[in-house]
């Protein structure tokens, strides 16, 4: 594919603690943000790097697969991308808006129902209310749950909130997509929708991260995979 890339990592580090994972690694980062010091190379009592020296590249329309262990950097890639976190060293260049669906439930109300939640999680995704009203229609069949879109989602199985969750982003206006075992839940007949839509994404020159311990699937649906282990890539397709 000749597209020049939308997503590039050069010399990723990515350090978290094991004590205080979110208030160190804030903390870190604000700092860093504020005053420009650069966060120390050396790892301090139960620090450990989540990532080491990553560098890669992804090209618009691609389709590119993460795998690997747990705890092998995976997630920690779609967080950088979607800018949930920050590097600890080295540089991010994304260019497109982002739609990361890359933790279960993640960006839903409990207390909300279905509906309610798809305005909310619509408009953060960079929808307009007029947009919305129109794509609602499409977004509660394509997930299935046109009985239970008025029930507070609290009451929604993990399947139910997956179902919820992907159709909202597949409808969005993004250019680039992340997602994070988002096909290990749900049915059979709900698992192959969700090829069709990426399928769709990438017919229309939309970039896609997914992450999954089935390489099986991600060899299938991809145009490259890449191997992490503690960290580092292993092994990957001309990247």
């Amino acid at each position: 594919m000749s597209y020049d890339p939308v997503i590039s990592f050069t010399d990723i580090w990515k350090k978290y603690s094991m004590q205080q994972v979110l208030n160190n690694s804030l903390r870190d980062e604000l700092v860093s943000v504020i005053t420009g010091k650069k966060c120390r190379d050396e790892l301090a009592a139960g620090e450990f790097w989540a990532l080491k020296d990553v560098t890669f590249n992804v090209k618009k329309g691609e389709c590119v697969g993460l795998y690997g262990p747990n705890g092998s950097g995976k997630s920690t890639i779609l967080k950088l991308i979607s800018n949930v976190t920050y590097p600890t060293k080295g540089s991010i260049n994304v260019l497109g808006r982002v739609a990361p669906l890359i933790e279960l439930g993640a960006g839903m109300h409990p207390d909300l129902t279905g509906i309610e939640n798809i305005y909310m999680n619509g408009t953060i995704l960079g929808l307009k209310i007029r947009e919305l009203k129109r794509l609602i229609p499409d977004i509660i069949e394509f997930s299935g749950l046109d009985d239970f879109i008025n029930a507070p989602v609290k009451k929604y199985s993990s399947g139910m909130y997956l179902r919820l969750a992907f159709s909202i982003a597949v409808h969005s206006p993004a250019n680039i997509f992340l997602f994070d075992e988002v096909l290990a839940v749900g049915d059979e007949d709900f698992q192959l929708k969700c090829y069709d839509r990426l399928a769709t994404i990438r017919s229309n020159n939309g970039t896609i991260v997914v992450v999954s311990h089935d390489l099986a699937t991600l060899r299938r649906i991809c145009d490259k995979t890449v191997n992490l282990q503690h960290g580092v890539i292993v092994s990957g397709e001309a990247l």
